[in-house]
C-alpha cells in the first residue's frame, strides 16, 4: 500500500511540473494556433491604476506612463485612490497638471480594494482597450504597442506581458527572470500556441473594454477577468515583448505573504469559475485549468504523502532510502536558501530553486487552510522593497 502511495505521489508531482508542460509542448507542435498580430494596430487605450498609500512610487509610475512610445491622442491614464492617506492624491494631481496626456484621479471612500476600484474606473475609461498597471509598475516604452498589436486578431480578448527583475538603477538582473518565471513564461508561450493561457502577471495586462465584466470586491481581477474572457469565447495570450520592470526584492517574508494572498484569491476564483473545468465545454482549456492551476495549488499534498511514504519504506529497499535522503537534501537546500536570504546573501540556483519551490507550496498550503475556513482577502497593502 505504501509503495502505491509513493509511486502515485511521485507520478502526480512529475505530471504537475513536467508531464503537463511536455504535453502542452507536444500539442503546440502538432496543432499550433497562431495570432494575426499587426504592429500598425494602434487603438485608443486607457491605463487603469488602483493605488493605496503609494506616495513613494506613484509619481515614478505615472512618469513612466507619460514616457510610453504611443500616440498621445490615443492614450489616457485613470487612477483610483483607495482612501489613501499619505499624499498619493496630491502627487497624482501635481503630475496630471503638467502632463501632455489626460491623467484623471478618482477617490474611493470607504476603502474597498483593487477590484472595486477597477469596477469604478472602467465605465469612465474612453479607450477601446483597457490596460492594467500596478501603482509601482514600470513598463518598457514599447510595452503598449506590443500588447495592442495582438488585438488586431479579432479572437484575442486579453493579453498579458512579461515581468523582468531589475536593479534599483533600472538595469536588468541577469536575463531579468528568476528560474521559476523562466519556467512559467515558457509554459505561457506554449499555452498561447494552443489557444489561451491560464495565468497572467497582473501588472501589465490588456483587454477589450467590451469584454470587461464587473467583479465582486473579493474576486481576484488578475485571475477571474481572464477566465471570463475565455468564457465569452475569446483567447487570452502571452506577449513576451511587452515588458514590466520590477525591482528585485530580497524579502522572503513579503514574497510569502503575497503568495498566500494571491493563492487564496485564486482558489476562490477557481470555485467561482469551476464550470470552465468541465471538459464538456472546452476540453483542452478545462485540462489546462485543472493541470496548471488546481493541481499546482494542491501540489503540497502529494509532496507530503511522498515524504511520508519514503520514510516508511526506508527499511524495505535501498531505493526508498535513497529517495528519502534526496528529499531530505532538497529540504536542507531550501532551508539553507532561506537562511542565506535572511543574511542578505545572493542565492545561486542550487539554493534558489528548492527555496522558492518550498515557499510556493507552503504558501499554497496556508491558502488552502484559509480557504477551508472561508477566509477571503479584499484589500491590499503596498509591497515593501
Amino acid at each position: 500500500m505504501m509503495e502505491f502511495v509513493f509511486w502515485a505521489s511521485f507520478a502526480l508531482l512529475f505530471y504537475i511540473y513536467f508531464g503537463y508542460p511536455l504535453a502542452v509542448k507536444a500539442l503546440a507542435m502538432l496543432k499550433p494556433n497562431s495570432i494575426a498580430a499587426n504592429d500598425d494596430y494602434l487603438p485608443k487605450v486607457s491605463i487603469l491604476i488602483a493605488a493605496y498609500n503609494e506616495a513613494k512610487d506613484i509619481e515614478a509610475t505615472l512618469r513612466n506612463k507619460l514616457a510610453l512610445d504611443y500616440p498621445q491622442e490615443k492614450l489616457e491614464v485613470l487612477v483610483i485612490s483607495d482612501e489613501s492617506e499619505d499624499g498619493t492624491d496630491r502627487i497624482v494631481e501635481e503630475v496630471a497638471a503638467a502632463a501632455d496626456i489626460p491623467i484623471r484621479l478618482f477617490r474611493q471612500v470607504p476603502r474597498q480594494g483593487k477590484t472595486a476600484g477597477l469596477n469604478t474606473l472602467v465605465p469612465k475609461a474612453n479607450g477601446d482597450i483597457l490596460l492594467f498597471s500596478d501603482a509601482n509598475s514600470h513598463w518598457d516604452t514599447q510595452a503598449v504597442r506590443k500588447l495592442c498589436r495582438n488585438f488586431a486578431d479579432p479572437q484575442v480578448g486579453y493579453v498579458t506581458g512579461k515581468m523582468v527583475y531589475v536593479h534599483a538603477d533600472g538595469s536588468m538582473v541577469g536575463d531579468g527572470c528568476s528560474a521559476y518565471m523562466k519556467y512559467e513564461n515558457w509554459l505561457r508561450d506554449q499555452e498561447t500556441r494552443i489557444g489561451s493561457i491560464v495565468g497572467v502577471d497582473g501588472g501589465i495586462d490588456a483587454m477589450r473594454k467590451e469584454l470587461y465584466q464587473p467583479l465582486r470586491a473579493d474576486q481576484l481581477p488578475d485571475f477571474v477577468q481572464p477566465l471570463k474572457v475565455v468564457d465569452q469565447g475569446y483567447r487570452v495570450v502571452y506577449e513576451p515583448e511587452a515588458l514590466l520592470k520590477e525591482e528585485a526584492l530580497s524579502d522572503g517574508g513579503s514574497e510569502f505573504s503575497m503568495r498566500v494572498r494571491v493563492s487564496l484569491r485564486a482558489l476562490w476564483a477557481l470555485k467561482d469559475m469551476k464550470h470552465l473545468m468541465n471538459p464538456a465545454g472546452d476540453p483542452i482549456f478545462a485540462w489546462q485549468l485543472i493541470s496548471h492551476k488546481l493541481l499546482r495549488y494542491a501540489a503540497f499534498a502529494p509532496m507530503v504523502t511522498l515524504a511520508l511514504a519514503a520514510i516508511y519504506l526506508v527499511p524495505e529497499k535501498g531505493f526508498y532510502a535513497l529517495a528519502a535522503t534526496g528529499y531530505a537534501l532538497f529540504l536542507y537546500l531550501a532551508w539553507s536558501g532561506h537562511k542565506k536570504e535572511n543574511d542578505g546573501q545572493a542565492l545561486s540556483t542550487l539554493y534558489a530553486l528548492p527555496y522558492y519551490f518550498m515557499l510556493l507550496n507552503l504558501a499554497s498550503f496556508q491558502a488552502f487552510v484559509a480557504f477551508s475556513k472561508g477566509e477571503k482577502k479584499v484589500i491590499w497593502n503596498p509591497r515593501k522593497g
